[in-house]
């Protein structure tokens, strides 16, 4: 693909020529590149590929109709990005789980758990699920996230004693709806 700047004779082009060229503008910038092949087999993959780029494309369609959340968006945009392309690529990729802390989790009220949570926007929210070695619940509620950084904390309110084999799930979701999970054995 060849970037062209400040060249009359392209200046402003885009669309086809020949069957064998594509000129289009990107960031003030006339890219010209080869005529893509396309072909007549679309497999189940790629059709399900396209069905969720559409449903990308209907998630930044809300977005730029909500004047806060297209600043939010657009904040994140860096230089030749819109508000749009950073809401296309947030419906792509889910929260990243990256450490759940039980180490100040004792099976107490009042105990801790930490959870570092990053996403490419913003983590919605995180939920925490401590449920006994056999299945049966413990507790469940949600973390609150710190002033600075990606760290989340839950704070135990019921009382667990006796732990070993007790497992502490982790949820985390952006505002697309992607969700994440984490498990953690005690």
């Amino acid at each position: 693909m060849a970037k062209q700047k400040g060249n009359v004779v392209t200046h402003g082009l885009s669309g086809t020529v020949g069957g064998m060229l594509v000129f289009r503008q990107w960031a003030g910038r006339t890219i010209v590149s080869k005529m893509p092949a396309v072909s007549g087999n679309v497999s189940e993959t790629q059709l399900a590929h396209r069905r969720r780029f559409q449903r990308a494309i209907l998630y930044s369609m809300g977005v730029m109709s909500d004047p806060e959340l297209a600043a939010a968006y657009g904040a994140k945009a860096k230089p030749g990005r819109s508000a749009r392309n950073v809401a296309v690529a947030d419906y792509f990729h889910a929260p990243d789980i990256h450490e759940v802390d039980v180490t100040d989790y004792r099976g107490l009220p009042g105990d801790v758990i930490r959870i570092e949570v990053t996403d490419d926007f913003m983590v919605k929210e995180v939920k925490v699920v401590i449920t006994r070695a056999d299945g049966t619940p413990v507790e469940e509620g949600y973390a609150t996230q710190e002033p600075v950084g990606y760290e989340w904390k839950y704070v135990a309110t019921v009382e667990n004693l006796t732990q070993e084999g007790d497992r502490i799930e982790v949820f985390a979701s952006d505002l697309p709806g992607n969700i994440s999970k984490k498990t953690e054995e005690l």
